[in-house]
């Protein structure tokens, strides 16, 4: 018997790398779940979920490989779109998280991108970020939520 109110655990791919999303919900015992995505002729994302997310833990995969500035939007996208369908807790999972490189500045005028990334993903929705082998452990601290 199912219980109503239990949590549900909800896996979701970006464009970049479905076939790893794929592998971790098999894992997980999770199925992938439905997203509908299109770009319009301008060349803006939309993004429209085939399911109700309403108080799961949703998981949004999507590594910033090239074409990493659509990859990024596509993720925050998704996770702006996870959130106004009342996700109980969204993570992102980025396996390579884009513009760590810019995690200092060397010169004046020059943008801590690393930072901008975070407060993004924040701003956006999530929750939580997992990522691997980041460019630097600093990279952590520009993030204030786990």
């Amino acid at each position: 018997m199912d219980i109503a109110s239990r949590k549900r655990l909800m896996v979701f791919s970006g464009s970049a790398n479905p076939g790893l999303a794929r592998e971790v919900a098999n894992i997980l015992g999770a199925e992938l779940g439905g997203v509908e995505r299109s770009v319009f002729a301008s060349g803006e994302i939309y993004i429209h979920y085939t399911q109700s997310v309403r108080g799961s833990d949703c998981f949004v995969f999507q590594s910033h490989s090239s074409p990493v500035n659509f990859h990024i939007m596509e993720q925050f996208i998704m996770i702006d779109a996870l959130k106004r369908a009342s996700a109980k807790r969204i993570t992102a999972v980025v396996p390579f998280f884009g513009y760590a490189r810019q995690d200092n500045k060397g010169r004046p005028r020059e943008p801590i991108s690393a930072k901008l990334m975070g407060d993004l993903f924040m701003t956006a929705g999530a929750d939580r970020i997992v990522s691997v082998d980041l460019h630097t452990g600093q990279i952590q601290g520009f993030v204030n939520k786990p």
